[in-house]
């Protein structure tokens, strides 16, 4: 059986191992970029180069309305190997679950809002306000 898109998207991004302490947050960067290209949207990078902090905005039909933020972060906490069945950061399939640091916090979600933005794009939907994903390093 193929798996669906979105999950292979998410199972991509599960393979960055963004772990504390020492991050390298430029392969997530370079991730988020690549989706919001595909979304055809803007990108702008915050903060210090080693703590960036990504925006990714859809412009609203009224954007002088306040906007639309959904967050969240690019990190995963340490990894105690031991602990694992699988390679944490191999995202495996095991009966239908995937198994990943950061499946559940916090990757999970953001690439549930590029998703549904995918999708609601692909309808012709536009907002009516600003929607700004944000995509924020840890600590």
């Amino acid at each position: 059986m193929t798996e669906h898109p979105s999950v292979a998207v998410l199972k991509e991004y599960l393979r960055i191992p963004s772990m504390h302490p020492d991050i390298d947050y430029d392969p997530c960067v370079a991730f988020i970029k690549r989706q919001a290209s595909i979304l055809d949207l803007p990108v702008d990078i915050y903060g210090l180069p080693k703590k960036p902090v990504v925006i990714v905005t859809w412009k609203g039909k009224n954007p002088s309305l306040p906007a639309i933020l959904l967050n969240s972060h690019m990190d995963v906490v340490p990894v105690v190997m031991e602990k694992w069945n699988t390679h944490p950061f191999e995202a495996v399939t095991v009966d239908g679950k995937i198994y990943a640091r950061g499946a559940q916090d916090m990757k999970s979600i953001g690439i549930q809002y590029l998703e549904a933005v995918k999708r609601l794009r692909k309808q012709g939907f536009q907002p009516t306000r600003t929607v700004m994903l944000s995509f924020l390093p840890g600590k």
